[in-house]
């Protein structure tokens, strides 16, 4: 499905508007993108309390469609995290148009994850408690390296994707459901599960069952990555866009254009969107 905004053209953009009419818009079905038409989007997304962007995006479009929208991202949370973290909410929403992936959730209805199998190593050779044998938990790890390299590996990669990524994680939580749980990136921000305690989660598996409910709770793990960063807060309250994005995306950021992308989505946002008052 095209993702619809100002300026398209065509068939797609009249099916929406006479979707659009029929929740009382009152369009010209021409099938041009214009003003009316992105204020009747921001309208209905306003109605149903989905993020006020002006965009046709798949949640917009499902929304329409009659789908059940209770899990999607809500405005009120972008709202909400802008004044938390003391920026303005056209940069929240930049960053959530840039760097989450669309949708938290498969079609099935299980969260995204992304099993990373060197992590899996790593947690698996790291001492947790003043008594653990860091030589006999690189052993153990080196051993399943050896029999199960696409669970266990020092090398990055292995990768399935979609909801096969839900079976290699319940091959690894077979080995240790501890250090398996840790070992994904988790939602439409792709927290990592081994942040959970750190971001003030009581254990990893309830960071999971928060993943597992809504894109507001992954939100709410983006977020408080955020704040437990201070420097990637510092970058992101003066809208330095590539030091962010290196520090969120690592190395590779440029080559993906994130910090290009990240003040675009900012350029476009700030177009009516309220800066937040001082405290």
């Amino acid at each position: 499905m095209s993702v619809l905004r100002h300026g398209d053209r065509g068939q797609e953009v009249r099916v929406l508007q006479q979707r659009l009419n029929l929740q009382g818009a009152g369009l010209n079905p021409d099938g041009i993108y214009g003003d009316s038409t992105e204020a009747a989007v921001r309208d209905y997304q306003r109605k149903v309390g989905l993020v006020i962007d002006g965009i046709a995006g798949q949640k917009t479009v499902m929304a329409l469609s009659g789908d059940d929208c209770s899990n999607l991202l809500q405005h009120a949370s972008l709202v909400s995290a802008a004044a938390r973290l003391g920026v303005d909410l056209a940069v929240v929403m930049a960053v959530n148009e840039v760097e989450s992936q669309g949708s938290g959730f498969l079609d099935n209805g299980k969260p995204k994850i992304l099993f990373e199998r060197h992590i899996m190593y790593r947690q698996l050779e790291t001492p947790r408690t003043p008594e653990d044998d860091a030589a006999a938990l690189k052993k153990h790890a080196d051993q399943l390296a050896a029999s199960q390299p696409n669970l266990v590996n020092p090398n990055a990669g292995g990768y399935a994707g979609g909801s096969a990524e839900h079976q290699r994680l319940a091959n690894a939580r077979l080995i240790d459901d501890v250090c398996a749980l840790e070992s994904a990136s988790w939602g439409a921000f792709q927290v990592m599960g081994y942040h959970a305690v750190r971001l003030g989660y009581g254990s990893v598996q309830d960071f999971v069952t928060r993943m597992s409910k809504n894109e507001n709770e992954q939100f709410e793990a983006f977020v408080r990555f955020v704040e437990a960063d201070a420097g990637l807060l510092k970058s992101l309250k003066g809208k330095k866009w590539a030091t962010f994005a290196k520090e969120y995306n690592g190395p590779d950021y440029a080559r993906n254009l994130y910090d290009t992308k990240l003040e675009r989505a900012y350029q476009r946002h700030a177009v009516g969107c309220p800066v937040p008052e001082a405290a």
